[in-house]
């Protein structure tokens, strides 16, 4: 949400409605309280900042289409190249087309979408796969390959069935290429380049999860997953794994965010760079619009 022209601290805003863009991406700093804003207009005398995954009219798309991102996945440290996950939603109809990808590069200092694959913006429908990405991706740095995580298709309804997660996977080089990815179909099955069709606890790797992120852990040697409940209640969970596939061990609570104004909490993010031993771990979320920010210590 932008805020009036001229308004530099958003708790001084004025009322009333001054634009928006669905997406957008800042530069985090060795404050998690401090972020940099990138990729802005020419607004003055304050900028706003610009669309970060652009509408594509000729799919059909309007500002009536929202993109659910994640995480941006290193492709090429080189070539300063990345692949971006989300999911395309009409919010005219709440209808879930489909989960795509993004190339982004750094071009002036900024990471900008380059690039977006798929006939309509993305690859798997939401009608008959998995959503992969929406829930969480994340390039492991201990391989090759980068991880996401999706919920069902929309065909797949009721508890608790449509609560499941399931879980792709492909080598970083290879992120734009749809042929490369494999589908993990379970302990018994494993990894296949057959894409998922088959949703149930037996395919799954999470259960009830709300959008979060992974992440190793050097002081647990383990993965991480921070995520919030998927109730939107403000919940914030961790859970570790030892293999990304897992098992992933049962949730344990760390902190409860009350919802500002009854609305949702969501969007959990770690930022373990800012303590490498791995000791203390700072998360984020979303809590109605508002940024908040905490520190868990590890006993």
């Amino acid at each position: 949400m932008w805020c009036a022209p001229g308004v530099t601290n958003f708790l001084e805003d004025t009322p009333g409605f001054h634009g928006m863009v669905r997406d957008s991406v800042s530069l985090l700093t060795n404050d998690p309280l401090t972020v940099v804003d990138l990729n802005l207009n020419d607004d003055y005398p304050v900028p706003h900042q610009k669309q970060l995954i652009p509408f594509n009219e000729a799919w059909g798309e309007t500002n009536q289409y929202g993109f659910g991102g994640t995480s941006f996945c290193e492709t090429d440290a080189e070539a300063a190249t990345a692949a971006l996950y989300y999911l395309v939603n009409v919010n005219e109809t709440g209808g879930l087309l489909g989960a795509g990808v993004a190339k982004v590069e750094v071009i002036n200092n900024t990471p900008t979408v380059t690039q977006r694959f798929g006939n309509k913006g993305f690859w798997w429908n939401s009608n008959t796969t998995a959503k992969y990405g929406d829930q969480c991706a994340y390039r492991d740095e201990r391989s090759e390959y980068i991880y996401i995580w999706g919920g069902p298709p929309n065909s797949i309804t009721g508890w608790p069935h449509s609560s499941y997660a399931y879980l792709a996977r492909v080598k970083a080089e290879d992120a734009f290429d749809l042929a490369k990815y494999e589908y993990f179909w379970g302990r018994q099955q494993g990894w296949k380049s057959e894409v998922l069709t088959k949703f149930d606890a037996g395919t799954a790797v999470w259960w009830a999860v709300g959008q979060g992120q992974v992440a190793w852990n050097e002081y647990y040697q383990c993965y991480v997953l921070v995520h919030l409940s998927a109730f939107g209640d403000g919940a914030v969970y961790l859970r570790t794994a030892q293999a990304l596939e897992g098992p992933w061990t049962p949730d344990v609570q760390v902190y409860k965010s009350e919802p500002i104004d009854g609305g949702l909490v969501y969007a959990g993010v770690q930022h373990p760079y800012l303590d490498p031993t791995g000791q203390t771990l700072v998360l984020s979320f979303t809590n109605n619009n508002h940024i908040e920010v905490i520190k868990v210590a590890f006993a």
